[in-house]
This record gives structure tokens, C-alpha cells and sequence, in this order.
């Protein structure tokens, strides 16, 4: 990071006489010993002396200029007695530590100004820029919109990113999920500006962000505005918004706007079919039947989405008999039932608790020939975990592996999330191995679930391997692991073991909660390892005053 010299005059002026200056260093070079900084200290307790005239301030400058990488011919003097020569200073602190999206995110907690620093700044970070990078800094921390256009701007003029739609995709998303609508409509000016054209995509991520939050008749406006943007108001489009008003709740206003483009835009059978479903989430009958008069009369037949809407419908009004007639009449009538239909039905006697109909459906599916989907497994599997049948969700979840149907990894974190909320973690286990085995990547939240469970239980064993697998597996170590693995530690006794992992995770910077570390130093006291436990003590005293000095100075805009 670079600072102007006058800056660090200042800095090192206010801070230079202060006892806070050794806690400073120490938070800004992590890596480095305390001791490495030769201050005077109190003999009785270790700790910088409170007379600050005792203190050489020439003699801790002159350290400071050694700890630090300084670029230029200027070194850094004492600011009382000498001033810094006019020439910029680079200062980089070791941030190793630090994740590359971190890094990049820190240029903007300094308040730089001017977009050509900002984007010096940036390109000085070193960092190899992809787009899972940039997905990251414009979803993750708490960036305004600014700063994230800022960035994203900077990001897309580099040569490892692409100027595609997918790209524009990544930043829309961030920031209709923070609505900020302004300037996502800008960028999609700028897209148009660049000669890229919105998709279906695109105008999906727009309609559903002023849809999640409740802006419908912005959404509307959108709509009528295509256009401007590249895009037509055709019936693709107008089923995007039919489907993001539907699957947010918002089915009066979809079903106004399609008696209100009736003559304007043509339908189709989708058109129905998505106002069928979203009354069909609130079971109103009614209202089902009406679109589906106006389907039969603009020359549209009933297809199986049409009959999977209309049987769940049934379902959630309590009319599941009514259901099983028309479900019945489909066979006769030979229109053969698909996915879909077998879904609904399914669905229906889960919500009544009838689980041998359940059955019964999905062996008929097997029978007729008819491949059960992933939604299929899904639902059969959730509703077994939710009763607490476990047997039965793991023989079901076999079927589906067997099938070459793979979970995503949000359902696998699901069903592990089910399992951890009761008895002991043997069935989680199971499902988080059979998963991996097929190549479904597992969670963090998954994996965090599973030492939480293995902690709690005392199966360090098992524990300690998947914390190593899911480091292997790419995701990090934070905090939370971290208190999850000390506890299963201090639960069984290891408290030698507990006391390296505590240390582990303080060297990098993470200080486990207060209930934890009073946990391991209570049973090291219990234990008669009076000694270890002081030492421990101070370890964490001293780590828990430089993780405050570092959350104030990065509050202030300085990054380290």
C-alpha cells in the first residue's frame, strides 16, 4: 500500500510517543517476534513501560525502517527532529496472510481518491486476477456501489478476464443482490456501449433483483424499456418476468400484466403454464381453472407442466382425491405421464405424512419407464431426514448415485444439515462420503456442520480427518473450525494437542472466543498445568490486543 510522506509524518508524529506504537508494529508485521522490536519494557511484566519519555523515539524509528520495505532513496526519520523528503513512500506490509480478494478489497478501505491511484493501487496488489476473483470482491465484505463498479471496471480492462456477457453477469448479480438498481441499469448501459447484448440470462438477474425486493413495478418498467437496452419486449422476455414474479410471490401482478399484454406481445403455452404454477403454490383452485379456460381458448392444449401445476394445486388445498382421479384419467385418456406429473403426486402425500403412496408412485415411475429427476430424490430423501428415517433416505440416496444423478452441493449441505440435528454423526457421514466419492464438492457450511457434530460427540478421529479433507479440499480454515476442533480437543482430554491448534490459529491472526479459550485454560488448570496455562493466557492477551489495534486501524482505512 502507498501512503504520501506527509502521511506517515503524521502517523509516525501521533504515534511515535505513545505505548500503542509497539502494539501497532506488532499488528501490522504478524510474522515477525515481538521481541525483534528492542523497546523498553517492564521487567515485572513483560510489557512496554507506561513512561513514554524512557522510550528512544529515534532508536524505535530506526527499527521501523528496517522492518518495513521501503521503495525509493528516502528512508523514514525521526519526525520530531528531521522531515521526510517530498518523494512517495511505498510501504507493503506482510500481508501474506491475507487471501487475494482480500487484498484487492483493502485498496478501497484506504480511501484513495482519484481513479487512476485507485487503479495504480490495484494493479500494484500483484494479484492474477480471474473471474472467480472478481466474484468474490464484488460478493463478499461490504464494498458500496462505487467501489464495486470501480473495481469491476478496473478488472475487465485486464488481459485474464474476458469482455463477455458471463463476465457482466458476475457484477450484475452482486449488485441487484445489494440493490443497488442505479447503477446496475448503468451497467447494462455500459454493456450495450461495449456491443453486448443481454440474453435471457442477464434479463433474468435484473427482473428477479427489483422482484426479491419487491420493486414489481420496476421490474414492469424494465420490461418496457428492453429497448433501450438492446433487447425486445417479445414473449421470451415476457415469460423471464412472468417467471420472476411467479417464483417470488408476486402472482397478481403477473397475472395483471398478462390480461394487460394480451394484444400486445404473443403467448404461448409457457405463458400459461407459469401464471398455472404460481397459483398453484397457494392452492387456488379458482383461479387455476380460470387460466386454464383462457389456455384451452387461445388455442393451447394441456401438457404434462400444465397437469403437474393443476395436480399440486390440488394437493395444497387439501384436494388430494380429486388428484388421484385426474391423475388416473390421464392414463386412460393416454396421455402418459412424465416427470413432472409423478413429482406433484409425490409431493402431495408427502405433505399429508403418506409415505407408502410415496413409494408406490415412484415404483410406478420405475415400471412405466418414466426416469425420476433429481427433484424426485430430492424430495423423497428430505421428507425420510425430516422423519427421521434414515435407513430409507440412505437407501434412496444409493438409488439416485446408481442413477449417475449427482447432488448439488447446496442439497448435500441440506441433507447433512438434517442429520447433524439429531443422533450421533455415523449418518452424516455416510452421505458427506458417498458424495465425495462421487465428486460432488462439499461445503464449507457441510464441512463445518460435521466437526460441529464430531466435536461435540468426542470423535477426534474422525474429526481431525475431515479437517484435513476439507483442506485438501481448498477451503480455509476460519475461526469457527478452528473452536469446533479445540472443543472435540478439550473434550477428550488432548489439551497438549488443543493448546498447538489454539496457537495455530493465533499466529494467523484468529483469536478463538472468549467460552473457548476459558474451556481450555480452566481444564489445563484442572489438569495441574498451572504453567502452560500463563503462558496460554498471555499468548492470548497479547493476540486479542492486536486483533482490536487492527480492526481500528483497517476501519481507519489502513490495510495490513
Amino acid at each position: 500500500m502507498a501512503f504520501q510522506s506527509k502521511g506517515i509524518t503524521v502517523f509516525l508524529a501521533q504515534f511515535t510517543r505513545t505505548r500503542y506504537l509497539s502494539q501497532y508494529l506488532h499488528s501490522l508485521i504478524p510474522v515477525l517476534p515481538f521481541s525483534t522490536l528492542d523497546l523498553p519494557v517492564n521487567h515485572v511484566n513483560g510489557e512496554p513501560m507506561e513512561n513514554r519519555s524512557n522510550i528512544d523515539e529515534s532508536h524505535v524509528l530506526d527499527q521501523l525502517s528496517d522492518l518495513l520495505s521501503i521503495r525509493g532513496s528516502s528512508a523514514i526519520q525521526n519526525p520530531i527532529t528531521k522531515t521526510i523528503s517530498a518523494n512517495q513512500l511505498e510501504i507493503r506490509a506482510v500481508d501474506g496472510f491475507l487471501s487475494p480478494e482480500e487484498k484487492l478489497r483493502g485498496i478501497f478501505l484506504q480511501k484513495i481518491r482519484g481513479r487512476s491511484a485507485i487503479e495504480r493501487a490495484l494493479t500494484e496488489v500483484g494479484v492474477e486476477i480471474t473471474d472467480d476473483v472478481v466474484a468474490k470482491v464484488v460478493n463478499r465484505g461490504n464494498l458500496g456501489a462505487e467501489s464495486m463498479v470501480k473495481f469491476f471496471n478496473w478488472a475487465i480492462e485486464q488481459p485474464s478476464i474476458f469482455k463477455d456477457i458471463d463476465t457482466y453477469h458476475i457484477i450484475l448479480k452482486a449488485l441487484g443482490r445489494r440493490k443497488f438498481f442505479t447503477h446496475m441499469v448503468e451497467m447494462l448501459h455500459d454493456m450495450r456501449m461495449r456491443g453486448i447484448s443481454p440474453n435471457s440470462d442477464t434479463l433474468f438477474i435484473v427482473m428477479d433483483s427489483f422482484a426479491r425486493a419487491r420493486h414489481v413495478c420496476k421490474a414492469i418498467q424494465f420490461f418496457g424499456k428492453l429497448e433501450d437496452f438492446g433487447s425486445k419486449c417479445d414473449t421470451e422476455s415476457l415469460n423471464v418476468l412472468l417467471q420472476c414474479l411467479c417464483q417470488r410471490s408476486h402472482v397478481g401482478a403477473a397475472n395483471s400484466l398478462l390480461h394487460k399484454m394480451k394484444e400486445k406481445v404473443p403467448f404461448n403455452s409457457m405463458t400459461y403454464n407459469l401464471i398455472i404454477g404460481g397459483w398453484s403454490k397457494s392452492g387456488r383452485i379458482s383461479d387455476i381453472e380460470r387460466i386454464l379456460g383462457e389456455m384451452v381458448a387461445g388455442g393451447f392444449d394441456p401438457n404434462s407442466l400444465t397437469y403437474g401445476y393443476v395436480l399440486e394445486g390440488l394437493g395444497r388445498a387439501g384436494r388430494i382425491n380429486e388428484a388421484v382421479e385426474i391423475f388416473e384419467n390421464l392414463g386412460k385418456e393416454g396421455h402418459a405421464p412424465d416427470a413432472s406429473v409423478y413429482n406433484a403426486m409425490i409431493s402431495n402425500f408427502i405433505s399429508v405424512g403418506n409415505f407408502d403412496e410415496c413409494l408406490k408412485y415412484y415404483k410406478s415411475m420405475l415400471c412405466n419407464s418414466c426416469d425420476p429427476t433429481m427433484d424426485t430424490y430430492v424430495k423423497l430423501i428430505s421428507a425420510f431426514l425430516k422423519t427421521r428415517r434414515v435407513a430409507d433416505a440412505i437407501e434412496m440416496l444409493d438409488q439416485m448415485l446408481d442413477r449417475g444423478i449427482i447432488p448439488s452441493t447446496g442439497t448435500v449441505t441440506s441433507f447433512i444439515e438434517s442429520l447433524c440435528s439429531y443422533g450421533p454423526p455415523y449418518a452424516a457421514l455416510m452421505f458427506y462420503k458417498r458424495a465425495k466419492k462421487v465428486g460432488c464438492r462439499i461445503s464449507l457450511s457441510a464441512y463445518k456442520l460435521l466437526l460441529k457434530r464430531l466435536s461435540r460427540f468426542g470423535k477426534c478421529g474422525m474429526l481431525l480427518n475431515i479437517w484435513n479433507e476439507m483442506q485438501e479440499s481448498g477451503h480455509p480454515s476460519d475461526m469457527e473450525v478452528y473452536e469446533h476442533v479445540i472443543n472435540g480437543l478439550c473434550n477428550i482430554g488432548q489439551l497438549d494437542n488443543a493448546v498447538l491448534v489454539i496457537e495455530e490459529s493465533l499466529r494467523k491472526g484468529l483469536c478463538p472466543s472468549k467460552l473457548i479459550c476459558s474451556k481450555l485454560n480452566n481444564k489445563l488448570l484442572s489438569s495441574n498445568k498451572v504453567e502452560k496455562a500463563y503462558r496460554l493466557l498471555l499468548t492470548i492477551k497479547e493476540a486479542r490486543r492486536n486483533d482490536n489495534a487492527q480492526r481500528y486501524w483497517r476501519a481507519k482505512g489502513w490495510h495490513f
